[in-house]
């Protein structure tokens, strides 16, 4: 039996895929194939490509079924842009209140994640920088915010920065420099790295989807 969330899983595999350039613009989901490659039924997949129409990622076309959504490199930096702002203005008021034991448990966390960077662990960068991000949002206290942030997040590849040897030495170098406007207090250096980090997010995507040729 389907579990009540599985759809929603099968929803962020597809996002993913489209939107690392795996799914090109045009292709055709089949319902079949993507149920058997994720060892699950169709109607999951059924209800995910519903939830994927709903965010213009998919579109339904007459006796061709589902298809991928055009994407275009201006989509790309718009939907960075909206995550650096959000994101930025968490990052602000983080860095106005945050107590020394609030700090001591982001630089626990960026040391772990350091760690596995250097160890070149994939999975884990990606599992860890999710939840330093997390916790930074978590600590600004401004529920709703954070809401619109997560769900623009969805749209973020994950895998395909964590893999990529040049995108972990500037996480690492933000993550730093992050970290010392918080204890520096420095909401405005905060807003200005966070922004620069989703910033540098969106040109890194655009020429991993360029180098596939992903707009021809």
């Amino acid at each position: 039996m389907d579990r009540p969330q599985l759809s929603e899983e099968v929803a962020g595999v597809l996002r993913g895929r489209i939107m690392a350039g795996e799914l090109r613009p045009g292709s055709r989901i089949r319902l079949e194939e993507v149920a058997a490659g994720l060892g699950v039924s169709i109607t999951p997949v059924r209800e995910a490509l519903l939830t994927l129409r709903g965010e213009d990622m998919v579109e339904l076309e007459p006796r061709k079924g589902y298809v991928v959504a055009p994407l275009s490199r201006q989509d790309i930096l718009d939907v960075f842009g909206l995550q650096g702002d959000i994101a930025g203005e968490l990052a602000a008021r983080v860095a106005t209140a945050v107590t020394e034991a609030q700090l001591a448990e982001l630089t626990l966390a960026d040391r772990a994640l350091a760690r596995a960077t250097k160890a070149r662990k994939v999975a884990e960068i990606e599992r860890l920088e999710f939840e330093f991000h997390r916790a930074v949002n978590r600590m600004a206290q401004s529920r709703k915010l954070s809401w619109f942030l997560h769900v623009a997040t969805r749209y973020t590849p994950a895998r395909v920065y964590s893999a990529d040897p040049a995108w972990r030495e500037s996480m690492r170098g933000d993550h730093e420099t992050l970290l010392a406007a918080f204890g520096a207090h420095d909401a405005a250096q905060a807003r200005s790295v966070m922004v620069r980090h989703f910033t540098d997010g969106a040109e890194h995507l655009v020429k991993h989807l360029d180098d596939l040729g992903i707009w021809a």
